[in-house]
């Protein structure tokens, strides 16, 4: 139950971020100078972000319904995927320049 709660959440934060632009809940970003700030696309960063969120929610679910259906191996893999898909994106985010403008 607790996945499932956690994921509405994820959705709900992925939303803010990817829709109304809430750049402050992104860690980093939002303690960043005006300088700095500037030299981002703030609507490629909020975008990618909240999907990435997105993704993340998805996972929970999948986790929360290995767990209801008590099969261990869901939630197993579930979690790998969601730390393979972590490293992923900090490799993605931070190579590249994909979020400056």
């Amino acid at each position: 139950m607790t996945h499932f709660v956690t994921g509405l959440f994820f959705i709900l934060l992925g939303y803010l971020i990817k829709y109304k632009q809430w750049s402050w809940l992104i860690a980093g970003y939002n303690t960043s100078s005006k300088e700095e700030k500037a030299t981002y696309d703030k609507q490629a960063l909020c975008n990618g972000v909240g999907n990435f969120i997105f993704l993340l929610s998805g996972l929970l679910f999948i986790t929360g319904l290995g767990e209801f259906l008590n099969m261990t191996w869901i939630t197993k893999y579930s979690w790998i995927i969601a730390i393979i898909a972590i490293i992923l994106f900090l490799i993605y985010a931070n190579t590249g320049n994909r979020f400056k403008k």
